[in-house]
């Protein structure tokens, strides 16, 4: 199964677009969407193409290939336009024998994680960065923004499929490609 996981679309009907032909350039089974999908939130500035009803229309056109968290700037007002539940605060996959839990990361992020077990991996967004960080026991993972990418870095979005995590811009350049399972220290031999 192909995972195609996104954040941070904040109304931008604009870069929802492109996020939706990058899904289906991918050919990914499964879209997880990591909360912030209508408001742009009182820190942002507007994004380009900023329209709310037409991100609803958009993505409510796929709603049976999404899976979605809340962010912070959604509201349950957002749940009565949207065709697919966005008010769960998490939810845990479990892929390629890896346990996933994610989040958008207001709630439970990089610096304060929920409980988990040695391996499993923290996907969230929120920061708007893309990021790879091994925090020893954990690994923490974030796309990026599709609409408002932060600290220069590019707008874009991850695959999840056959063993790799892949970082891409919207047009689909390849930034960064890993192994979804980190290899564990082996023990010594006596």
């Amino acid at each position: 199964m192909k995972w195609f996981v996104a954040s941070d679309i904040h109304g931008s009907a604009f870069y929802c677009r492109k996020m939706l032909q990058a899904y289906d350039r991918e050919g990914a089974d499964r879209m997880l969407l990591l909360g912030d999908l209508l408001y742009h939130g009182p820190r942002n500035d507007l994004p380009e193409g900023y329209d709310p009803r037409e991100v609803a229309r958009l993505l409510n056109e796929r709603r049976e290939s999404i899976l979605c968290v809340r962010g912070n700037c959604d509201a349950e007002v957002d749940q009565m336009v949207l065709a697919f539940p966005v008010m769960a605060d998490f939810c845990i996959l479990c892929v390629e024998d890896q346990v996933i839990y994610a989040a958008h990361g207001h709630l439970c992020g990089e610096e304060d994680p929920p409980p988990l077990q040695p391996g499993d991996i923290l996907l969230c967004g929120h920061t708007h960065v893309p990021k790879d960080a091994d925090h020893g026991s954990y690994r923490y993972l974030n796309p990026g923004s599709v609409s408002l990418p932060k600290e220069g870095s590019h707008r874009g979005y991850m695959t999840i499929a056959d063993g790799r995590i892949s970082w891409k811009d919207l047009e689909g350049n390849q930034i960064l490609s890993k192994e979804l399972k980190r290899k564990q220290p082996q023990p010594s031999r006596f």
